[in-house]
């Protein structure tokens, strides 16, 4: 299984199962940088979004594209579905994965959707391939005032044969759903916001890098992976931060910290009862950071 970290909470996942490739691209947001509103209106942080553009090699990677997984997307979600992710789509004509709550909205504009059938472990795509599975996990994007504003969603947990799990947590705080996740269906791979998201008013919406930590501490065999960082004005938390604490607490091996573009190659074990992955290619290592591994 390979991720590529596209920008912010977009990611693109390759599997091969049964002869076969998926490639999901997820919560696309790939408008070019500063095309969006700011999400801070007051003191000095006031910056358009995205802050950065897409990496060199997005519309080769975007050629790939088998499905679109969607996580939430409406109250002006649009740092996971923007008009120019939702043009993508609908140009590429590729079905789009989306909770039934998701899915009129986005018949409205054009998306050919496959409805999720709700909670629980159900088929990924069960007209192609079997023995793919897909779990949606419920956000918790914020809490208190802010958290009455926002569209909470739900993450996913994925698992194709031959493939290790991961587990996309989507937008959310530290929370019951996630605990749950990690430390019981125990994700081979985890791709945790760390963003630390907030508004001019109220708390965090989005796990910190604190946090992030925090969560990995309850899965010691999963594998992170941090995202969600340095694309948006409302997310002060930074990959320098994450990897300063991954390494303050002895995390490095297997907490991931991205760059936009790199993408991260997880092998399954043989044994089932062997379930820890380890990204595997080629690596770079800074002085100043943990190991990130090359883009492809």
């Amino acid at each position: 299984m390979k991720i590529t970290q596209l920008r912010n909470a977009t990611v693109v996942l390759e599997f091969h199962s049964q002869g076969q490739d998926i490639t999901l691209l997820v919560d696309p947001m790939l408008a070019e940088a500063g095309a969006l509103p700011a999400l801070r209106y007051f003191g000095g942080q006031r910056r358009r979004n995205p802050l950065v553009p897409l990496p060199p090699g997005s519309e080769a990677l975007l050629g790939r594209v088998s499905h679109g997984l969607i996580t939430h997307c409406q109250r002006g979600h649009f740092d996971h579905l923007d008009r120019a992710g939702k043009r993508w789509l609908r140009e590429a004509a590729v079905p789009v994965l989306a909770m039934p709550r998701d899915t009129d909205h986005l018949r409205q504009r054009g998306l050919q959707v496959q409805a999720l059938q709700g909670p629980g472990r159900q088929p990924l795509l069960p007209a192609q391939l079997s023995g793919a599975f897909i779990t949606p996990i419920p956000c918790v994007h914020g809490r208190g005032i802010a958290g009455l504003l926002m569209e909470h969603g739900h993450g996913y947990l994925i698992e194709v044969a031959g493939e290790p799990s991961v587990y996309l947590a989507g937008d959310t705080v530290m929370c019951e759903p996630l605990r749950d996740c990690l430390s019981t269906l125990r994700p081979d791979v985890a791709v945790l916001p760390a963003g630390g998201a907030r508004f001019d008013l109220g708390a965090e919406i989005l796990l910190t890098p604190e946090e992030l930590i925090e969560a990995a501490a309850l899965c010691p065999q999963t594998q992170i992976v941090a995202n969600h960082l340095e694309a948006l004005d409302h997310c002060p938390g930074t990959r320098a931060r994450v990897r300063e604490l991954a390494r303050a607490r002895g995390l490095e091996d297997r907490v991931w910290v991205p760059e936009d573009g790199d993408t991260l190659s997880f092998q399954a074990r043989a044994s089932a009862s062997a379930r820890p992955v380890s990204p595997s290619g080629t690596c770079r290592k800074s002085p100043e950071s943990a190991p990130i591994p090359s883009a492809a």
